[in-house]
């Protein structure tokens, strides 16, 4: 779009906000009017130009878009947002906009002031009913097009809030799409959706942006349509196709101090809802707890828990129980997390950027000196991911599901 001088675009800037205000048009809700608005303001404004009064728009298309995304979209950062490559933006400072893409970040041209910042986040959390004040200096938010805002209220962070917006980017709903993408090879997408389908309880384990929510909603994807699925989020970012799934998220405190709803409560909550099936976005505190009784009670899920590998996902799904009281011990965790995990997937992305599952391992139960002994089934090599000597577990459940899983691992399926 050609530059405008400022006094042009916040000359109709002003008129277009005039208008929404006096036909009581709510920008967030009805993007079409704000539109047609934005229209009509540039043709009265070209029409004029025309007799030399003012001067005319260069370049009227431009001009609304900008319009539009100033007053009903998030001005300045719009253009990131509509931009399919970028993965997530943030703000460390007004003058220090960074964009992600493919998983490589730099800082952008966009320079803000500090009330644009502040009126970016409270136009943010208007429409997600959500807040942020003095004694609720963090918040967790949903934005309408399904990206996850974070913020850190300036007083936490130093001299200026900090803003981060992860954009939902939808780069694969099956695990077909996945192994097309590059993240995992046929035979292990066909060994995963093998034991989606026979119901074995799968933990996704990976660092930050290494795909985790991604492969959770490939997975959901393979749950068969008779089931009745319950999840539970801090924030809404799951997304697949399912007739029967009800999708419940945490909820901050109110004004008065109450009316706090935890992860937690939740979990506690899906379990009087007749799931067949039950899955946790993010487990990293004491939901585990309440994640691993239900698991071992006989009901399938799923979740993911940030790791360095399966190993340690293992090892962090033993320690955050503990965090639910004192009553709670190792002895108890420990077997119970061993009965409770069938598999763990653990993802990584390597230098390029590239999210990618780096090993699968089967977890048969077992525990040896308060350790859980696990079987390799996949393991990335420099080759690629490759077929180890592990065994499915839960051959019993494969067995019901109708499913030959040694043919699958064989590679004769």
């Amino acid at each position: 779009m050609a530059p405008h001088a400022p006094s042009l675009i916040e000359s109709l800037d002003a008129q277009v906000r005039a208008v929404v205000r006096r036909e009581g048009v709510d920008p967030q809700a009805d993007l079409a009017t704000v539109r047609t608005i934005a229209q009509e303001v540039v043709r009265a404004h070209d029409e004029r130009s025309l007799t030399g009064v003012v001067t005319p728009v260069a370049d009227p298309t431009g001009t609304i878009g900008e319009l539009v995304a100033r007053i009903a979209g998030f001005g300045p950062l719009q253009s990131l947002l509509d931009d399919p490559e970028v993965e997530e933006i943030w703000i460390n400072e007004p003058s220090r906009v960074f964009a992600a893409r493919g998983g490589k970040h730099e800082l952008t041209t966009v320079i803000l002031t500090q009330d644009q910042v502040d009126e970016l986040v409270e136009r943010m959390l208007k429409s997600s009913g959500r807040r942020i004040d003095i004694s609720q200096p963090f918040v967790d938010a949903m934005l309408p097009d399904g990206h996850r805002l974070h913020v850190v209220l300036e007083g936490i962070t130093r001299n200026f809030s900090a803003v981060n917006i992860r954009k939902f980017v939808l780069k694969a709903a099956n695990l077909n799409e996945l192994v097309r993408l590059g993240s995992m090879s046929e035979q292990a997408a066909k060994f995963l959706e093998a034991s989606v389908r026979a119901g074995l309880n799968i933990i996704v384990a990976g660092g930050t942006q290494s795909g985790k929510t991604t492969l959770l909603n490939c997975l959901a994807a393979a749950i068969p349509g008779t089931e009745r699925i319950i999840s539970a989020e801090e924030v809404f970012e799951m997304k697949f196709k399912h007739s029967d799934w009800v999708p419940m998220q945490t909820r901050q405190q109110g004004l008065e101090g109450t009316g706090t709803v935890t992860l937690r409560d939740l979990v506690r909550e899906a379990l009087r809802m007749r799931p067949t099936r039950i899955i946790v976005g993010e487990v990293r505190s004491a939901e585990a707890l309440d994640l691993l009784l239900a698991l071992n009670s006989g009901l399938p899920g799923m979740a993911t828990v940030h790791a360095n590998s399966a190993r340690e996902a293992l090892v962090k799904l033993c320690t955050l129980p503990l965090l639910a009281g004192e009553n709670i011990s190792s002895r108890f965790v420990v077997p119970t997390v061993a009965a409770a995990t069938d598999l763990v997937v653990h993802l990584g992305m390597d230098a390029q950027g590239v999210r990618r599952v780096n090993e699968i391992v089967a977890v048969p139960g077992r525990v040896e000196n308060d350790i859980i002994e696990t079987e390799p089934i996949f393991h990335r090599t420099s080759a690629g991911l490759r077929r180890l000597h592990g065994s499915a577990p839960r051959l019993d459940q494969f067995e019901r599901a109708g499913i030959d899983v040694a043919a699958i691992l064989s590679g004769d399926d």
